[in-house]
């Protein structure tokens, strides 16, 4: 019997199991729909307890339903067959049919672990391992992988070359590939890693780090819910781009509850994506701009009221800019925030008019309490400390640092003059512009700084409360419930998460730290990373007190990834010798498959360079199914994006910092001479030559590289 006629045989078997599946999927749904409507009909009873009732009803019968309607596509990817004779089918949730007898088991369950971590030394008790390719309902094909030779039936049929290499001759599509079906065991070691404390993850291009990253944010959720859906779960990545990039992963594994941010949007209220100079964000993502700030935070208004001049009941009282300058500094010690104490700061202002008046023996002059009510009635007076003491926020501070001869004031004994060279200028676009990636960390900063004026606190609503003086009865569960339903309504700018996920860790800078670990500071956490891929070019050791008081006394749990999923051997053999160049001692994953096809680098001149690009783009539309990632130098991609305008939505075009944990089928490298000039640069080239998995082309006017 043919190879083919056995596929076709053994895809037939899957199928009729596929639609035994998708046939109790339907009725799960109907019952689901059934169960909201019947929901909604409870409200004709009349009573208040019938609104409780179908309000419960409703609610966990529209969740049911959308996390069926979620789990509609590739909802089966798995086969275990097992030495005990038994069979467990693998997919991206559990369903049983009406006899309760598992049709699916959940990825995440304790039983579905053997189909990530069974190796041929290890199998685990499985025989046959096969992973179940689909479209939509149907079974498109199988790949095989036989694990304990010894316990194989005569009659078991093994098909295809391996379930991994075959996945990754897939294309990638627009989002991030979903690797659950194809996730190894070093991988699913640090997925399933202990909850609490700090799960370390570092690894080379293609290891997979993001799709472990997000797998254990999933499978989390599933191990424990209450606790980390209830808590929530923060995955912060490091550009916009990349967040959508990785978006319908979680939502693919059925888990929309997760909150994903990049470094510029973590602060609410921004949506940064300009990026500053490696050396400027070298500044002010350093520790010593903690202190720059806060000067600044304590600083007289610029353009402020120098005097303050009342006449009253026929006496000038006058406060002159020597003593208003003291009056602040005294109402605002170092570790003050100025929204807070405000109010002392106009007491003090009540007590020095006070005492000049006293001292000037003021016909008539009321006892203090009435004075302070007479000046407060007056206009000009509460003008005049609206101007001297506003309510501040954190970019109308920022933004006093465009003034040069405010930055060197701010600045003087913390930052070089070399440094206050390079960082003048770099606060003139906030208005026009808004905040750089860099600038986002500065704001939480002077939020942190500043904070907040006090505001009543908001009374919690009772959700079992009828009308004066009645309750609905309700169990202790539904009051539990009710509460977990309160926390999961989070406030914007909410930092109470349960866990946090941070990725591509190497880039994060000091100031960076600060703000995450604000919002973990009662989060287990999960670091994604590789140092060899970092942007960061400032102090080292900085970073790492900056990232260690983020993360706390935390126990550290560490693993490594060692294979390169992504590239062919002839990709990264390319970029492999340009991280060489300075770091030659580096451990560097394996490439573990090879296309045949070698990358290929066209020099040409610069006038012929924009339509070699696009003619490059176009054939690499021809030759792979998926996106073509044209990869441009930061300053010129505006410019080089016209260059490929108007063809198809699978040419996707990014700058080089903007490419980091992205994957793409092609790759167009433009002027990867740009990136050769110091090591940043370098690290920046290694990430993008190795951003492909099938083809790689560099296009430049510099033959050497």
């Amino acid at each position: 019997m043919s190879d083919a006629t056995v596929l076709q045989q053994e895809i037939a078997v899957e199928q009729k199991h596929v639609d035994r599946v998708y046939a109790r999927l339907a009725e799960l749904r109907r019952d689901a729909s059934r169960a909201e409507k019947e929901g909604y009909q409870l409200a004709g009873v009349g009573t208040f307890g019938a609104l409780v009732e179908r309000d419960a009803m409703v609610f966990h019968a529209a969740r049911r339903r959308h996390a069926l309607d979620t789990e509609y596509e590739g909802l089966v990817f798995g086969r275990l067959d097992l030495n005990t004779g038994a069979t467990h089918y693998v997919g991206r949730m559990g369903i049983r049919d009406d006899s309760s007898q598992p049709l699916v088991v959940d990825w995440r369950a304790p039983a579905a672990a053997a189909f990530y971590r069974a190796t041929p030394a290890d199998p685990l008790g499985v025989v046959r391992r096969r992973m179940i390719q689909s479209s939509r309902e149907r079974v498109t094909g199988i790949e095989d992988d036989l694990l304990d030779p010894d316990a194989a039936p005569d009659d078991m049929r093994v098909v295809g070359d391996g379930a991994l290499l075959a996945s990754l001759s897939k294309a990638t599509g627009r989002g991030m590939r979903d690797i659950v079906a194809t996730i190894q065991r070093e991988q699913d070691d640090a997925i399933r890693s202990p909850a609490s404390g700090v799960t370390i993850v570092t690894g080379g291009p293609g290891t997979g780090k993001t799709a472990v990253a997000l797998h254990r944010a999933a499978y989390l959720l599933y191990s424990d819910r209450n606790r980390f859906a209830g808590g929530g779960i923060l995955v912060v990545g490091p550009s916009g781009v990349f967040v959508d990039y990785i978006a319908t992963v979680l939502p693919s594994l059925g888990e929309d509850t997760a909150t994903l941010r990049s470094l510029g949007t973590l602060v609410p209220g921004y949506d940064a994506t300009r990026v500053d100079p490696n050396d400027i964000a070298a500044i002010k993502g350093s520790l010593r701009m903690r202190r720059v700030l806060e000067r600044a935070s304590h600083d007289a208004v610029p353009g402020g009221p120098a005097e303050l001049r009342l006449l009253y009941r026929g006496t000038l009282l006058r406060l002159g800019q020597a003593e208003l300058d003291k009056i602040r500094r005294s109402a605002l010690p170092r570790g003050a925030r100025r929204n807070e104490v405000r109010g002392h700061g106009f007491d003090r202002v009540f007590d020095a008019l006070w005492a000049q008046a006293r001292q000037h023996k003021v016909t008539g002059l009321p006892e203090k309490r009435d004075f302070e009510a007479e000046l407060a009635d007056r206009p000009d007076f509460r003008e005049f400390l609206k101007a001297w003491w506003p309510r501040f926020t954190p970019m109308r501070v920022l933004r006093w640092l465009a003034d040069p001869a405010r930055l060197r004031a701010y600045a003087q004994g913390l930052l070089s003059r070399d440094e206050i060279g390079r960082l003048q200028g770099s606060f003139d676009a906030l208005a026009a512009q808004g905040p750089t990636i860099a600038d986002v960390a500065l704001l939480d900063e002077l939020d942190e700084l500043l904070g907040r004026p006090r505001r009543p606190a908001k009374k919690a609503q009772n959700p079992f409360h009828v009308r004066d003086g009645i309750q609905e009865l309700s169990t202790a569960n539904e009051r539990q419930a009710a509460a977990r339903a309160q926390q999961v309504q989070r406030d914007e700018d909410y930092r109470e998460y349960a866990h946090v996920v941070v990725d591509e860790s190497q880039d994060v800078s000091p100031m960076q730290w600060r703000m995450i670990g604000r919002r973990g500071s009662f989060a287990s956490w999960t670091i994604v990373g590789d140092p060899a891929q970092t942007a960061w070019a400032g102090d080292p050791d900085e970073l790492d007190r900056a990232r260690e008081k983020a993360l706390g006394l935390r126990k550290r749990t560490s693993y490594a990834l060692t294979t390169n999923y992504r590239n062919s051997s002839e990709i990264f053999a390319v970029a492999a010798s340009v991280i060489r160049r300075i770091m030659p001692d580096l451990p560097l994953p394996t490439a573990v498959r090879s296309t045949g096809v070698e990358p290929v680098d066209v020099v040409t001149d610069a006038a012929r360079l924009p339509d070699l690009v696009r003619e490059v783009a176009e054939k690499q539309l021809a030759d792979v199914d998926g996106t073509i990632g044209v990869i441009t130098p930061v300053p010129r991609r505006d410019e080089m994006a016209q260059w490929v305008a108007g063809l198809p939505e699978r040419v996707q075009v990014v700058t080089a910092l903007e490419a980091k944990g992205m994957e793409y089928d092609a790759v167009v490298l433009i002027e990867p001479g740009s990136l050769t000039w110091d090591p940043a640069g370098l690290r920046t080239l290694y990430v993008a030559l190795s951003r492909a998995t099938q083809r790689l082309t560099t296009v430049g006017t510099a033959a050497e590289w």
